[in-house]
């Protein structure tokens, strides 16, 4: 949605700035030896005192409690693992189709391998099957050979095909991270943070991270850990961050880690991707090189591709095929892109011609049209909630009779529990509370439209409509340099519930402004303070609608480090603007 002023088209937003506390913000400054406004960043991050900052700047200081004491099941899953790979056993994973679910996979296969398993994997079909284990894929593993079945970041509401594998004499471990559903299935273990204190510190793993703290369980009881934890700790990074995990807790800890060492990992397959994906600086890999660079090809492949091609590339110990897989991965990406653009079109044109004006009545967008890439379309709804601030679900039909979809939520929506609201007029869904997949018959497609606003309307109100910029401070243009982009490195890695710290300025001057790439606008603005000017150059991604902006502007922003061509700039990323108030 955009908003309009005298013919202006602005970002349609609501700012919520940080309030501000000076005398704590000073304190924790001088505690750390960084600047005041480092200090306040640490306020907004919920810590408080210099003890609580100093574990969170330092989280290898903190004792760590065994993974052992806090997953009830995960002794037992080490030992029925530990007795296959004694009893050359033959053990299958069942993995997903997403970033996490297939680093998950290839952690497990090389790790397992390495431990001397007898192992192999199934991945469902995006396309013809769905998310999840499945009883095809269950029968398919008895028939050949399968002693025990591990799930990697799925099954957790997989109640009928782990009964049917229960039903074959199959020994089944479930290791997922989604939301728990009112029934779990009957297996052997259960590993999911879910079913954890929501005070531990590996409650925000995803699932390759209970996938990692497994391996790492099982590599120690068999007392064979020696250069398997490196490998597995790329793998954990990659998937973690590109599965836009929580980075709090053990996720911190270790994605802190695993960053120092990912640029000269040993895994051909990362180096491979690294290549391909041109990071401009691979000796310094942040969160966003791996969320905007390297997850995205992964993704692409499992969302149009044969998620083959990635298990292939994350296990392989030859360069030569690690290069193949990560171009196909390239190629794939390069497609992704082109259908995303496509199906974004058509959504909004359809979300205007159909629904904008009923959105506050509403309060949520459901579009459904055929012929949509079902592979691709979860990533077109988070830009939807982008553009008009509501939780939107997004489908397309298959075989005339089924609906297929994906949803994406905003902070004061729960995408999880919306779909449980309406369970009974669905086939199929799964999720948590930002994103979830879902399928109905598209006979129930128009109560499941209604019955999705009822539930809105109960949860959201009209200025929960407005997408949310959560602001940490004011800031002024003579005051971003080197040194304090310098200090924001103690709160890295930034990500979910660890955000990039984002400034505000007022009343900034547009001096220069042009359109590049695909939407996107580059400026140079300026502010006078004291009768000095000020300038520095910025970005908005994908903000053509806004174009021109106006000469004169509040901004909100993230700091960004240009490399590009050998700069070493500090630039703005605009992710907010709105007219001086």
């Amino acid at each position: 949605m955009i908003s309009q002023k005298n013919n202006i088209k602005l970002p349609y937003q609501r700012w919520h700035i940080a309030k501000q506390n000076q005398e704590l913000a000073q304190n924790l400054a001088s505690v750390n030896n960084v600047s005041p406004i480092i200090g306040q960043l640490l306020i907004n991050r919920g810590m408080e005192t210099p003890e609580i900052a100093t574990r969170f700047i330092n989280p290898e200081c903190i004792n760590l409690p065994s993974p052992l004491d806090e997953f009830p099941d995960l002794v037992i899953s080490v030992e029925l693992l530990a007795s296959a790979i004694r009893n050359h056993e033959k053990i299958a994973i069942c993995g997903d189709y997403d970033a996490d679910g297939m680093t998950s996979t290839a952690l497990l296969l090389r790790s397992l391998g390495a431990l001397g398993a007898n192992i192999d994997y199934a991945i469902p079909s995006r396309m013809h099957e769905g998310y999840g284990i499945n009883k095809r894929i269950v029968e398919e593993f008895h028939r050949e050979g399968v002693s025990l079945i591990l799930t990697v970041d799925n099954g957790i509401a997989a109640f009928e095909p782990i009964a049917r594998a229960k039903e074959l004499g199959l020994k089944v471990i479930i290791t997922d991270h989604h939301d728990l559903p009112p029934q779990l299935p009957i297996a052997d273990a259960i590993l999911n943070p879910k079913l954890i204190s929501l005070s531990s510190p590996y409650r925000g793993l995803a699932g390759v991270g209970v996938a990692y703290v497994l391996a790492v369980c099982l590599a120690q009881h068999l007392e064979k850990i020696t250069g398997l934890v490196q490998p597995m700790l790329d793998l954990f990074t990659l998937g973690t961050i590109a599965d836009l995990a929580p980075l709090t807790g053990v996720n911190r800890r270790w994605i802190k880690r695993g960053l120092k060492s990912l640029y000269k990992s040993n895994l051909p397959g990362v180096q491979a991707l690294i290549q391909v994906s041109g990071v401009q600086d691979s000796k310094s890999l942040k969160p966003e090189d791996i969320g905007f660079r390297l997850g995205p090809r992964i993704n692409a492949v499992g969302r149009i591709g044969n998620p083959q091609i990635v298990i292939e590339l994350l296990t392989t110990d030859d360069m030569g095929i690690a290069l193949e897989r990560a171009m196909q991965c390239e190629q794939i990406n390069a497609e992704r892109q082109k259908i995303c653009e496509e199906i974004q079109g058509e959504a909004i044109l359809l979300v205007e011609n159909l629904y904008a004006q009923n959105l506050h009545q509403d309060r949520v967008l459901v579009v459904v049209k055929d012929n949509w890439h079902h592979g691709v379309i979860g990533i077109v709804a988070s830009r939807l909630v982008e553009r008009y601030g509501v939780p939107v679900f997004i489908g397309t039909y298959e075989n005339n009779d089924l609906v297929r979809g994906s949803a994406r939520g905003i902070p004061e929506f729960n995408v999880f529990d919306a779909l449980e609201f309406s369970s009974d007029l669905l086939h199929k869904h799964g999720g948590h509370k930002a994103a979830a997949g879902f399928s109905l018959p598209a006979a129930n497609l128009e109560n499941f439209r209604l019955r999705l606003s009822e539930f809105a309307n109960q949860c959201l109100e009209v200025q929960h409509l407005k997408p949310l910029l959560r602001i940490d401070g004011q800031i002024n243009f003579c005051q971003i340099n080197r040194d304090l982009f310098q200090q924001l490195n103690i709160l890295h890695p930034c990500g979910i519930e660890n955000p990039d710290p984002m400034f505000w300025t007022p009343q900034v001057r547009v001096v220069e402004q042009q359109m590049i790439g695909k939407g996107s606008i580059k400026l140079t603005l300026a502010q006078i303070i004291d009768n000095t000017r000020y300038e520095i150059r910025a970005l908005a991604w994908r903000w053509g609608d806004y174009f021109p902006l106006p000469f004169t502007i509040d901004i909100a922003y993230k700091l960004r480090e240009n490399n590009f061509n050998g700069a070493n700039d500090i630039e703005l990323e605009l992710v907010g603007v709105r007219l001086p108030q």
